[in-house]
């Protein structure tokens, strides 16, 4: 059985900050790329941010230069700084890992089960 268990989530006013952790536990063999998306009221769930396992960072356009994602491979966790906080990054944030549960096992998506962010201007 594989969790992964989001952490940080809150209401800040804009402009403040947030971190997001979400560490995946249970039976792994390797975790590959892990990530954040998010999802607005209203809206379809949207990537924010990538990071491969050898910590290669992407970024949703909407974030760049506001976003950090880090990853801690030795506790399967990954990160999410979130910086000048707009009351547009309102929305449930989860985490994304593309991972292995044995070594002749296929990758497959899992995901947290969410985290809200919400930020008052």
């Amino acid at each position: 059985q594989v969790q992964l268990v989001e952490s940080g989530g809150g209401l800040v006013q804009a402009g403040g900050s947030l971190r997001l952790s979400c560490a995946a536990s249970g039976s792994i063999f390797s975790i590959g790329a892990m990530a954040w998306y998010r999802q607005a009221p209203g809206k379809q769930r949207e990537l924010v941010a990538a990071i491969s396992n050898s910590r290669r960072p992407n970024y949703a356009d909407s974030v760049k230069g506001r976003f950090t994602i880090s990853r801690d491979n030795a506790k399967n966790t990954v990160y999410l700084q979130m910086n000048s906080l707009k009351p547009e990054d309102t929305a449930v944030y989860y985490c994304n890992a593309d991972l292995k549960i044995g070594r002749w096992s296929a990758s497959e998506d899992y995901w947290g089960q969410g985290t809200q962010v919400a930020i008052s201007s």
